[in-house]
């Protein structure tokens, strides 16, 4: 029986774990460089966000949905969805941000370390749906048309 849950959840455990360990290094790197750096929170926002995309497509392409390609080209095309579709939840990302910290005046560390928090619970649900759906999937037909 627990063998049976683990293979049917598997991914999405996997998903979670390297989920937190993306959104650790996403708001890590936006509280030095805002805090720590005083850096502009939007600046400090998209940098962090280039380097948490970046660790979440290498971990999400092995250890999450084992993502195999058989060209430089597949390689290529799954790696400018995925920065494409990261791209749209920055947006989210950065509206989130914006009536948090500037419409609402949540923009002390503590406070723009909540909006942060709760900003990339929404993130990584939409990532997850984009990611699961749109990126690594393992149609054969997709990765023929790749070749």
């Amino acid at each position: 029986m627990i063998a049976k849950l683990w293979k049917k959840y598997k991914q999405m455990v996997a998903y979670l774990f390297w989920g937190v360990v993306t959104t650790v290094v996403n708001i890590g790197v936006f509280q030095w460089l805002s805090s720590g750096a005083h850096l502009n929170y939007q600046v400090a926002n998209v940098i962090a966000w280039f380097l948490s995309v970046l660790v979440a497509y290498l971990t999400n392409k092995v250890w999450v949905f084992n993502s195999h390609y058989t060209t430089v080209k597949a390689f290529l095309a799954e790696f400018a969805k995925f920065y494409f579709y990261r791209a749209l939840t920055l947006l989210i990302d950065v509206l989130f941000m914006y009536v948090g910290v500037t419409l609402l005046k949540l923009n002390s560390p503590l406070q723009q370390l909540l909006v942060k928090t709760v900003d990339n619970v929404v993130v990584i649900i939409a990532n997850f749906i984009f990611s699961k759906f749109l990126i690594f999937t393992t149609n054969k037909h997709l990765i023929e048309r790749m070749k």
